[in-house]
């Protein structure tokens, strides 16, 4: 039986999601949880990794068993067994050929950044947080450079394990709320930090530091070193995983428009 389950996760007290010999990342204490479940070694695989910091409102990830249980066992069984910082909020059957990460088609993550001249405390490791004011006029414009399908070598981390820096930006909007601005960035798959990356060359154009243009510059010269420093991970949410709806995987509506407390 293959099952595939939607997880929900802050990810300030773990070492990102990638097993890790320590034991101490999301992956491991999910995989701790359903093997108590299933009362054998279950390991999951996932839509996509997160950094250290990182958090997730709607990862997928899928595992085979040969335990029979009902899918509410997968959620609430879990549930009871993990840390609080980690939920799984619903578990789906799949047939033998669905793979969380390769049946997938897109991804969508959001930044939420704290642009006010004090820094944050309620939500603190929930937001980022940058103490100028940022234009975000400007930020917009040069964000229409980055749309589309591009070699994105530029936001690309060193430690990269894409086949590919060729990936397609089918949504970047940034929008301010109050102190809180918004991006939400949506692809087909994204490179290792190119949110953070995208994000803190974005804050350089809104503080006045470059025009939008260049973010058109950096895009073509294709040199991670000629961009800005990798931004934060506090603010960064993995908001969704899509896929066909011949998977029948379920709709979280509410991830569309989630805020931190505070």
């Amino acid at each position: 039986m293959r099952v595939a389950l939607g997880v929900e996760y802050d990810g300030r007290p773990f070492c990102g999601w990638q097993s890790q010999p320590d034991g101490r990342t999301v992956q491991d204490a999910l995989q701790r949880a359903l093997s108590q479940i299933a009362g054998e070694p279950v390991a999951v695989a996932a839509a996509g990794r997160t950094d250290t910091g990182v958090h997730a409102l709607e990862q997928v990830v899928h595992f085979d068993t040969g335990t029979d249980r009902p899918l509410t066992a997968w959620v609430r069984g879990a549930n009871a067994l993990l840390p609080e910082s980690i939920a799984v909020r619903w578990a789906h059957a799949v047939p033998d050929e669905f793979h969380a990460r390769f049946s997938a088609h897109g991804r969508s993550y959001r930044y939420l950044l704290i642009n006010r001249a004090t820094r944050p405390a309620i939500q603190a490791g929930k937001v980022g947080w940058f103490h100028a004011p940022l234009d975000v006029a400007a930020m917009q414009a040069a964000a229409q450079y980055l749309l589309g399908e591009h070699d994105f070598s530029s936001f690309r981390a060193a430690e990269c394990q894409a086949k590919s820096p060729v990936k397609r930006l089918h949504q970047l909007d940034i929008r301010r709320e109050g102190d809180m601005i918004v991006f939400d960035l949506s692809a087909d798959a994204f490179l290792h930090h190119m949110v953070r990356n995208i994000v803190g060359c974005l804050v350089y154009v809104g503080k006045g530091k470059h025009p939008p243009m260049w973010l058109k510059e950096i895009l073509e010269c294709r040199n991670r070193k000629q961009a800005a420093p990798t931004f934060a991970p506090d603010g960064l949410y993995l908001r969704r995983i899509t896929y066909e709806a011949k998977w029948g995987l379920p709709h979280l509506p509410e991830v569309a428009e989630f805020r931190p407390a505070g």
